[in-house]
């Protein structure tokens, strides 16, 4: 089979078309005939040598795909009550950039009804993680107000969906005017250009003074002092990528007064089951949101897997808003 390599850690350019054997499901798997994979964050820092593969997964870049499911174990493909030709995404460790993937029965979700197989391909790993640390970790409920850093990201534009659609009030974070209006036309109700506005005063202000209850951080670094300014009490803070840097020096004074919540979490090497419980939540409280279009997949752009090396390039760059995703 064809499959996007990593045939050096470096820049963009490192990326190239191979050939692979095709993989052969396990014990609670299924092999996937991918039509479309998704493009994320993670995938660059694999590239770059920062963010290697858990013991066992594929070295091939590729977090999440959609296709047809070729074959796999009977059982497993029964008791989720899938079969073989269904159209399906998935969640992997890794393996996606790949005409064929294997994937645990247990991280497949059926295409929702409408969606195109690029639309599929782009939900999985942003969708799991929005679900996992936003109303798993985080607890947002209805009527909370949730801090999205980094709005028009992926992760953002997930969340912020999500979290208006399940009755919280979002604000938003974006590095311009234009991302911004993205922002609130995905549903954010408010949303701050985080160069020119300081989102730590735009926060309280929009609040009145209380302060929000939920923040989803891809930054951390300098970050995360800030956002404990701006937590309400028993606020939470939840860290999913250190993109501003590992360490952090905030006020835990603030922490105890407020008696506020810092945690974090990566997905990719959790284990099956844990991953399967995020799928049940998905398909029972989100996949029927997609199907009516209350949340709605956003591709910015599609790139031949041949050219996966101008995907990433565009990632890098931070001008895309929603997702990237190679067909196939």
């Amino acid at each position: 089979m064809r499959a996007v390599e990593i045939t050096s850690f470096g820049g963009p350019q490192v990326l190239a078309l191979g050939q692979r054997p095709m993989p052969q499901p396990g014990v609670g798997e299924l092999l996937i005939r991918v039509a479309a994979s998704g493009i994320n964050r993670p995938d660059v820092l694999q590239r770059m040598g920062h963010y290697a593969p858990p013991p066992g997964a594929s070295d091939l870049p590729g977090l999440e795909v959609a296709g047809g499911v070729e074959s796999g174990d009977a059982a497993a493909l029964a008791e989720a009550g899938l079969q073989v030709g269904d159209r399906v995404c998935a969640l992997v460790a890794g393996g996606g950039y790949a005409e064929w993937c294997v994937a645990p029965v247990a991280q497949c979700l059926p295409v929702p009804e409408g969606l195109s197989d690029v639309e599929a391909a782009s939900l999985p790993e942003t969708f799991f993680t929005v679900w996992s640390n936003v109303f798993d970790r985080g607890r947002l409920q209805a009527g909370e107000t949730l801090l999205v850093q980094g709005g028009t990201s992926g992760i953002g534009v997930t969340a912020i969906q999500l979290a208006r659609a399940l009755g919280a009030v979002v604000i938003a974070t974006a590095g311009s005017d234009d991302k911004c209006a993205a922002c609130l036309a995905l549903g954010a109700h408010h949303a701050v250009n985080y160069k020119s506005q300081d989102f730590v005063a735009e926060a309280r202000r929009i609040t009145e003074g209380r302060g929000v209850d939920v923040v989803l951080d891809m930054v951390a670094g300098d970050y995360v002092a800030r956002e404990v300014e701006c937590l309400a009490e028993d606020g939470r803070l939840v860290i999913i990528a250190v993109q501003g840097g590992v360490k952090s020096d905030f006020n835990a004074g603030l922490v105890l007064r407020r008696r506020l919540t810092i945690t974090g979490s990566t997905l990719r090497p959790r284990p099956v089951g844990f991953k399967g419980a995020i799928a049940r939540a998905l398909r029972e409280q989100v996949w029927p949101l997609l199907a009516v279009g209350k949340v709605r997949p956003v591709i910015h752009s599609t790139f031949a897997a041949a050219d996966a090396s101008q995907a990433h390039a565009l990632m890098e760059s931070n001008q895309h808003i929603g997702k990237i995703v190679l067909t196939w």
